[in-house]
């Protein structure tokens, strides 16, 4: 039940929370994908009290089942389970952490329409933040990957097989983010960064989830890969991302 008289649907799906916000004394905000409904926000009132039934289980990177009543502005949060609450296999992981944190503030930023489901990039997020709790590969490929798939959800896929302005097939040495990707000689405006063919290589097999390829790759390979993708992603959002600079590419695999 809302206040002032307003009776709110009951609305039930499990969700990825991507991030929080405090709220008063002891209230937090809590922006949600579903699997559903798309993205939501809602009131979880009471979760930052030591006895909060749910408070553990609203922390980002968490895959919960989660109920809630409809609100004029805000919904509010009557119910969480956890599924599979990822933060905690690599909350002491700075690599990982930071990963994870560029994922959820990349799909938070390409859900920008609240309640208008999104159910290939709800999976596409799960699937990556499982894979870095598991950690079975690099933590920057697996959001390196997650990056270039959710670019081609959004219609923003660098070109990286054809020109992206001709469409002339090949194995091209240019690079333009302005363009859409690789470019052939006859395309290639001024500017245009000229990466190594391992680097573009790495791109398609994490496009690919060829991941014996990508696992096997060298770092000046994953260090450009993570340049090209960071700098084509950021032309396409309104504003850089805050979390994508900490991201930390030293760690060990």
């Amino acid at each position: 039940m809302a206040g002032g008289g307003f009776r709110g649907k009951l609305f039930r799906d499990d969700a990825v929370v991507l991030r929080v916000q405090k709220l008063g004394e002891s209230d937090r905000i809590v922006t949600m994908l579903t699997r559903r409904h798309g993205k939501i926000r809602a009131v979880a009132k009471g979760v930052r009290r030591t006895t909060s039934r749910f408070g553990a289980r609203l922390e980002p990177f968490g895959h919960i089942d989660v109920q809630w009543i409809e609100g004029r502005s805000l919904h509010v949060v009557s119910q969480v389970e956890g599924l599979d609450l990822y933060g905690k296999k690599f909350l002491d992981d700075y690599p990982r952490y930071t990963a994870a944190s560029a994922i959820v503030e990349t799909a938070d930023r390409l859900t920008s329409v609240e309640e208008e489901p999104s159910l290939r990039l709800f999976l596409l997020t799960i699937g990556a933040l499982r894979a870095l709790a598991t950690g079975e590969h690099a933590g920057p490929l697996v959001l390196d990957a997650y990056l270039l798939r959710a670019m081609g959800l959004a219609g923003w896929a660098p070109a990286l097989r054809d020109c992206a302005v001709c469409g002339t097939p090949g194995e091209h040495r240019a690079f333009s983010v302005p363009a859409g990707g690789c470019v052939c000689p006859d395309c290639r405006p001024p500017g245009a960064a000229r990466p190594a063919p391992a680097t573009v290589a790495l791109m398609i097999a994490l496009v690919d989830a060829d991941w014996a390829y990508a696992d096997a790759s060298e770092p000046g390979s994953r260090a450009e890969a993570s340049g090209l993708v960071a700098a084509h992603l950021q032309w396409h959002l309104e504003r850089a991302l805050r979390s994508l600079p900490l991201v930390d590419r030293t760690g060990k695999d």
